[in-house]
């Protein structure tokens, strides 16, 4: 797939604005003005003109939005892993163990998230700190700024840890499980929608349009499509756990309560991403090999979509994967011009990510945030499918004593939330759906 090259856009619109700036400090404020209403008047017509081309016809016939139509492209899969529900004590350390798994992944890959590999090799030398990083950053960039959502990144730093610090990839698990359980498994699209208007102060991307469009009113179904050109980006992907954790054994039922979440936001990659995600989080408390889980969530989502041909890209390419290099050369070569926070190109730095750590927890998560792009959510969703697999009494203490038990929140009115509570109000949601379904 070729991108336009648009990668000089921010360097000629930063230098029409500031050289109509100058001709206005050299008495010449009229023409300028003149020129750039023209500019904005031309681009306004160029991004209407972009909406009005008509989609590829034979790919959105392999990529349909309803469910029905998405099942009916599915290959044959096995829909439920378990007859039966595993011991309390199994269940619990798995669904722990998922948690942890995602919280891990995520703030290691926060301080980091968008840079390069060149930058965070840099960095790494600057500090004095391993690369890849296989422990939490000591030092971070810009310590004093704030984020979106209240965090000052130096609350990232592992001296200063005392609990899971904020982060969207962790907050829609925690907005999940409300979800969960004041509509249960069976909640509608609608329903999600309450609950950001209820609970969601603030989002990017997708997410944010989502919060401004419920404001101004515009119906459910066409908020995804509507001033919305993030919407196969992967903000949706990074809501998947929660329903995976509700549905653990069960990937058919996970994925399509991800579907009913993901269509607020997004369309086609943007709600596979999420369908794939849930129903290998789900696969993994049921299978010993992460990859095993990978193979049943293809069986999720059309056999002929875009993500699945890349997933399965990523799998065949796996073996000439050997560290990150490697895996970010393949990617931007596969990949060149689809946006960092793009879906298909971070979920095969996933794949990448699996294929060279097997069950690795540490090695899987290190090798992922060094692969960059949008490393803190990447990591974050392949520490929940490993987590799941190997269960918390296989994961490093250091990974998660930092925690202190607790994750921390921006959610409207909630309290900080604590991770062994998070994992049995999410097995009471499971045993309601009942052993295998």
């Amino acid at each position: 797939m070729e991108y336009p090259d648009s990668s000089d856009f921010s360097t000629l619109g930063l230098y029409l604005s500031e050289y109509a700036k100058l001709k206005c400090e050299e008495g010449s404020p009229g023409p300028a003005k003149a020129i750039v209403e023209e500019v904005r008047a031309f681009v306004k017509d160029a991004i209407q003109r972009i909406q009005s081309i008509p989609e590829d016809a034979a790919l959105k016939k392999e990529e349909p939005d309803d469910l029905p139509s998405i099942r009916a492209l599915r290959e044959d899969g096995p829909r439920r892993l378990w007859k039966e529900l595993p011991p309390d004590d199994v269940l619990t350390d798995k669904t722990e163990g998922a948690l942890i798994g995602r919280f891990s992944g995520c703030i290691l890959g926060v301080p980091v998230e968008g840079d390069t590999v060149e930058d965070m090799k840099a960095w790494c030398d600057y500090t004095g700190k391993r690369f890849p990083p296989t422990d939490y950053w000591e030092n971070v960039k810009l310590p004093h700024v704030k984020n979106v959502y209240g965090a000052s990144r130096y609350e990232y730093k592992k001296s200063y840890m005392r609990s899971v610090p904020v982060d969207d990839d962790i907050i829609y698990t925690q907005l999940a499980l409300l979800i969960l359980e004041k509509y249960g498994p069976d909640f509608t699209t609608e329903d999600v929608a309450r609950m950001w208007s209820r609970y969601l102060p603030v989002a990017c991307t997708a997410e944010g349009v989502v919060i401004d469009h419920l404001k101004k009113g515009v119906p459910i179904g066409r908020i995804a499509v509507t001033d919305n050109p993030f919407r196969h980006w992967d903000g949706a992907s990074i809501r998947s756990d929660g329903f995976a954790y509700a549905a653990a054994g069960l990937p058919e039922r996970a994925a399509g309560m991800a579907y009913r979440d993901a269509y607020l936001s997004h369309r086609r990659s943007g709600i596979y991403g999420e369908m794939f995600l849930a129903a290998a989080q789900s696969a993994a408390f049921a299978v010993k090999d992460p990859l095993e889980a990978v193979a049943v969530a293809l069986t999720e989502i059309p056999a002929n979509c875009l993500l699945h041909r890349d997933v399965e890209w990523a799998l065949d390419a796996g073996g000439r994967v050997k560290d990150h290099t490697d895996a970010r050369r393949l990617v931007e070569e596969r990949f060149a011009g689809m946006h960092l926070v793009g879906v298909n190109n971070n979920m095969c730095l996933l794949i990448f990510g699996l294929k060279i750590g097997g069950t690795d927890i540490v090695k899987c998560l290190s090798e992922t945030v060094a692969m960059g792009l949008d490393c803190d959510c990447t990591a974050a969703s392949e520490g929940s499918i490993l987590g799941a697999v190997i269960g918390k009494k296989e994961i490093p203490e250091y990974l998660y004593r930092r925690f202190n038990n607790t994750v921390d929140t921006y959610l409207v009115d909630q309290k900080p939330f604590h991770i062994d509570d998070m994992a049995r109000r999410f097995i009471g949601l499971r045993k309601r759906i009942g052993p295998a379904e």
